[in-house]
C-alpha cells in the first residue's frame, strides 16, 4: 500500500504554507511590482525630459538662425556656440544649401523631403547623411527656405541607459531587503504565537491546569493569549464540575441500590424474620427515588447538551394549580394559593411543570406547616412566588443551594433532603426559558423562591 509523501515534503509544504511565508512573499511581490513601475515611470520621466530639453534647445537655435536671416546677415559658414554641438543648414526653396554650421559646413542636406508647410516641426530620425546615430531635427520655415537644426540623441539615451543600471540594480536590493526585513518582523511578531501553539498542543486532559504565555504589549497577540487562557480556564472549571458531577452522582445512585440490595439480602439471610409488605415498601420508597434521581440527571444532560424543546403558549396558573394540588394531596402542609392570578407565557410546559413541582416539593420540605404561592404579572413579566415559613436559607447559601447536588445543614438526611437537584433544574429550566430563580434577600422568616419569566409581547 502506497505510503503518504515523505515528512521533509510535508515539512517544505508546511513552511511554503505558513504565515511568515506568504506574508513575506506578498510584501516581496508589492513592493517589487511597485518599484518596478516606479522604476519605468521615472526612466520614461527621465527620457520625455532630456529629450524635452533638447528640443528647447533645438528651437531657441532655430530661432536665432531665423533672424539672422530675415537681418539678412547670415553668414554662409554659423560659427559654433561653447557647448552646442547642434548641425545647423538653411536651404533655399530649391533644396540647396546656402549656409551651414561650422561642424558640417561643404555636407549635403542633413535631410530629404522634410520641408513643413506652415510653422516649425520635430521629428526623430534614426539616422542622418552624416551620422549613423539618432538624431531630433527642427524643420523651420524661413525666407522661403528651410532652417533644419538637428541635435544627437545619444547624451539623452546615454543617461537614460545609466539610470536604467541603477534601478536594475537598485530594485532587486530593496526588495530583497523588504523581503528580509518583513521575514524578521513578521518572525518576531508571530513568535510568541508559535509559542502559544506548541503550549497548546502539549496540553492534554489532564493538563488542563496549564496556561499559554502572555506577551507583555497589548496588541491583538497580547490579547488571544489572554483569550486563550481564560478558555483554559473554563475548560478546567467545567472538567472540575464534570468530574464532581459524575462523582456525585455515582455516590447519589449508590445509594438506593445499596438501600435495595441490603432489604432483600437481610429478607434472604433471615426468611423467618422477612417482612415482605414492610421490604416492599422500602424497594418502592427507594426505587422511586432512584427513578427521580436518575430522571433528573437526564434533564440536567439534555440541559447540558443544549437541547431546545418545543414552545407554546402555556396557562402558568393552570400548572402551578395542579401542582399544588398534587402536593396537597401527598404531603401534609397547608399550602394558601389565593395569591394565584392568571398568567400566560411562551414555553415549555412539561419543563415549566417539572420547575414548578421542585419549588413547590423544595417549600413541602422544609415548611413547618404552611406555604404560600402567588402568580402576577408585572409590567411584561410573569412573578411567581413560592413562601414556606421554614427555617429559610442562610445569606451566604442562597446562591449555593441553586448548584447540582447542594443540601444544607438542615437537610443532609436523604429521605428530608432529597438528592439536591430539585432547585439546580428548576433554575436550568427557567434561564432555559429566558427567566431568573433566586431567594429574595428581603423576606424573614422562613424563605421566598421568586421565579421571574418574560411575558412576550401580544401575549393575551
Amino acid at each position: 500500500m502506497a505510503s503518504g509523501p515523505p515528512a521533509r515534503w510535508r515539512s517544505a509544504r508546511q513552511r511554503a504554507g505558513s504565515v511568515r511565508v506568504r506574508t513575506t512573499l506578498a510584501a516581496s511581490l508589492a513592493v517589487a511590482v511597485a518599484l518596478t513601475a516606479g522604476a519605468v515611470a521615472v526612466s520614461e520621466l527621465q527620457t520625455r525630459t532630456l529629450t524635452r530639453n533638447v528640443d528647447d534647445a533645438l528651437r531657441v537655435r532655430a530661432d536665432d538662425v531665423g533672424a539672422l536671416l530675415a537681418d539678412g546677415s547670415l553668414p554662409a559658414v554659423l560659427s559654433e556656440r561653447r557647448g552646442d554641438e547642434a548641425f545647423v543648414q538653411v536651404l533655399d526653396a530649391r533644396g540647396r544649401v546656402v549656409a551651414a554650421s561650422v561642424n558640417i559646413a561643404g555636407e549635403p542636406p542633413l535631410v530629404a523631403g522634410f520641408a513643413p508647410p506652415a510653422g516649425p516641426e520635430l521629428r526623430i530620425f534614426e539616422e542622418l547623411a552624416l551620422d549613423d546615430d539618432p538624431f531630433r531635427v527642427i524643420a523651420q520655415p524661413a525666407g522661403g527656405g528651410t532652417i533644419y537644426v538637428a541635435a544627437s540623441l545619444d547624451p539623452v539615451f546615454e543617461s537614460r541607459d545609466a539610470l536604467n543600471g541603477i534601478l536594475l540594480l537598485a530594485v532587486p536590493l530593496l526588495v530583497l531587503l523588504v523581503g528580509a526585513l518583513t521575514w524578521l518582523v513578521v518572525g518576531r511578531a508571530l513568535s510568541p504565537v508559535e509559542a502559544i501553539r506548541r503550549e497548546v498542543s502539549t496540553i492534554g486532559g489532564d493538563d488542563l491546569h496549564r496556561r499559554v504565555p502572555e506577551p507583555a504589549p497589548h496588541d491583538e497577540v497580547g490579547r488571544l493569549a489572554r483569550t486563550m487562557n481564560e478558555m483554559l480556564d473554563r475548560l478546567e472549571e467545567s472538567q472540575r464540575r464534570q468530574q464532581q458531577f459524575v462523582a456525585d452522582a455515582s455516590h447519589e445512585l449508590r445509594s438506593p441500590l445499596t438501600g435495595i440490595r441490603a432489604q432483600l439480602e437481610v429478607d434472604l439471610a433471615h426468611p423467618e424474620d422477612a417482612r415482605p409488605v414492610e421490604t416492599e415498601r422500602v424497594v418502592l420508597e427507594e426505587a422511586i427515588r432512584l427513578q427521580d434521581l436518575v430522571e433528573g440527571l437526564l434533564e440536567l444532560a439534555r440541559a447540558d447538551a443544549g437541547e431546545t424543546a418545543p414552545m407554546e403558549p402555556v396557562d402558568l396558573d393552570d400548572v402551578v394549580l395542579a401542582e399544588i394540588e398534587r402536593v396537597r394531596g401527598r404531603d401534609a402542609v397547608a399550602i394558601d394559593a389565593r395569591g394565584v392570578s392568571g398568567a400566560q407565557l411562551i414555553g415549555n410546559r412539561e419543563q415549566l411543570t417539572r420547575a414548578v413541582r421542585n419549588v413547590l416539593e423544595n417549600a413541602a420540605r422544609h415548611a413547618f406547616a404552611r406555604i404560600a404561592v402567588s402568580l402576577v404579572e408585572e409590567a411584561g413579566t410573569v412573578v411567581l412566588a413560592v413562601t414556606d415559613a421554614g427555617p429559610g436559607v442562610p445569606v451566604e447559601e442562597r446562591e449555593r443551594i441553586f448548584e447540582r447536588f447542594t443540601r444544607l445543614e438542615a437537610s443532609r438526611a436523604r429521605r428530608s433532603g432529597g438528592a439536591g437537584l430539585g432547585l439546580a433544574i428548576a433554575r436550568e429550566i427557567v434561564t432555559r426559558h429566558g427567566g431568573s430563580v433566586a431567594v429574595d434577600a428581603a423576606h424573614s422568616p422562613g424563605a421566598r423562591f421568586v421565579l421571574r419569566f418574560p411575558r412576550p409581547a401580544g401575549t393575551p
